[in-house]
């Protein structure tokens, strides 16, 4: 069928996030990892591509996400969603707002919105400032990302040195008026001259409002949260139709792996918790990769009974992290890393693992590629915005969920692992 909505994603996770938001509408959703090879034929309603390009240099996210624009056009898409984190992780250099204006270009729109809010996720955006919970964003642990470390809330000062065009702000008030105040308020702002719209949004409710104020738009942006009430608004009004049929969810069986390269606050709780249940767990120090390799890991691997789902991280408290960039660089340090994750889980899937919990964003992206993964059917949503998925690698099908750093409850990893087998 012909695609009614086409996304783009910076990370794997988000993308899994992204798909998982606009499965809860039953309609198929088709993800592809990278901008697929062969021309579109039989595409879904809601097509997704995952890029690896949140962190990438400008121009190369701008040509993979042009490429992955190009594709979802040639699928018959006509609207589109350029989706980020909804922590706004980016650089003064980019990608968020770059990629933004390459795609208005390239669609010929002179206005788009951002609204990275996600409350059910305790992300709330007033007056222009990003909450994370109570805390605005700089004061949240996001101010110590290790490649995207978010030193402002303001998003409206984060994304002005990003673009070239002015950036202006919808406010809460406005939007609390509903979807006609808040179309007034965009036309005014396109009047005079404003290309990029911070739009607040503090609860579920004025998701909605936004995403039926914008819903025309060809461009939208933001993360997956606001994308979430577009399906039953193209549902109720014809511009879409419910596809027969549910998701199929496959048995597997109970051999897997947790493989954790996030450092976030959220993962570090996780990972003590999968640990304090006992867990079988092996930690990876990216100074003893740079001089040894992951032959260690591999061996420790290779020992572990994967019914018990064993652990290896890399996750790490904030000072530890800084010491090893200091030494290797922060661009090698979480090459060696990833490529470490990216080889535990390759040993695994060979030595019969078809389980495979995957936190961080980076982490997801190599792990992904490494398996050879193309596409993912999406399967039962674990917490909000991460659902299980399924695909295949080496002739195996497999199941992943791929976690953003933050999302999850402190006992994610064990609830994904109970919820696949409740599937």
């Amino acid at each position: 069928m012909t695609t009614v909505l086409g996304s783009i994603a910076d990370d794997f996770t988000g993308a899994t996030d992204l798909a998982g938001l606009l499965a809860r509408s039953g309609v198929r959703v088709s993800l592809h990892i990278g901008v697929p090879d062969a021309p579109p034929q039989e595409t879904a309603a809601f097509e997704v591509i995952a890029l690896k390009c949140r962190t990438a240099p400008v121009a190369e996210a701008v040509a993979e996400t042009r490429a992955a624009l190009a594709w979802l056009r040639a699928a018959g898409a006509e609207r589109f969603f350029w989706k980020y984190c909804s922590t706004f992780d980016s650089t003064p250099e980019g990608n968020i707002g770059p990629v933004a204006e390459a795609l208005m270009q390239d669609l010929g729109v002179e206005q788009t919105i951002y609204c990275p809010a996600f409350p059910e996720n305790g992300r709330a955006i007033f007056m222009g400032n990003l909450f994370v919970g109570r805390d605005p964003l700089a004061e949240s642990p996001m101010k110590d990302h290790p490649l995207t470390p978010m030193r402002d809330s303001n998003l409206m000062r984060l994304l002005t040195p990003q673009v070239t065009r002015p950036v202006g702000l919808a406010d809460r008030l406005t939007v609390a008026k509903g979807p006609e105040a808040l179309r007034a308020e965009l036309q005014r702002l396109k009047r005079e001259g404003v290309a990029h719209v911070i739009v607040d949004a503090v609860a579920n409710d004025d998701l909605g409002v936004i995403a039926e104020a914008c819903r025309d738009m060809r461009l939208m942006t933001g993360g997956s949260a606001v994308a979430m009430p577009l399906p039953a608004l193209y549902l109720a009004d014809g511009t879409l139709s419910a596809q027969a049929g549910a998701a199929e969810h496959p048995r597997f069986d109970p051999a897997g792996v947790v493989l954790s390269g996030s450092c976030s606050a959220m993962t570090r709780a996780q990972v003590a918790a999968y640990q304090a249940q006992g867990a079988p767990s092996c930690k990876l120090d990216p100074l003893t990769l740079a001089a040894e390799g992951p032959g260690a890991a591999l061996a420790w691997l290779a020992g572990q009974d994967l019914a018990r789902c064993p652990l290896i991280y890399a996750t790490a408290e904030p000072a530890e992290v800084r010491r090893a960039q200091e030494e290797l660089g922060t661009a090698k340090a979480g090459v060696i890393v990833e490529e470490a994750l990216a080889a535990c889980a390759i040993a695994a899937r060979d030595a019969g693992a078809s389980r495979f919990v995957v936190a961080g964003g980076e982490t997801s992206g190599a792990v992904t590629k490494a398996l050879g993964v193309a596409r993912l059917d999406i399967g039962p949503e674990i917490a909000p915005g991460v659902p299980w998925t399924y695909c295949t690698s080496a002739g195996r099908r497999l199941a992943v969920t791929l976690k953003s750093g933050n999302f999850g409850a402190e006992t994610f990893f064990a609830e994904a692992l109970s919820k696949l087998e409740a599937a």
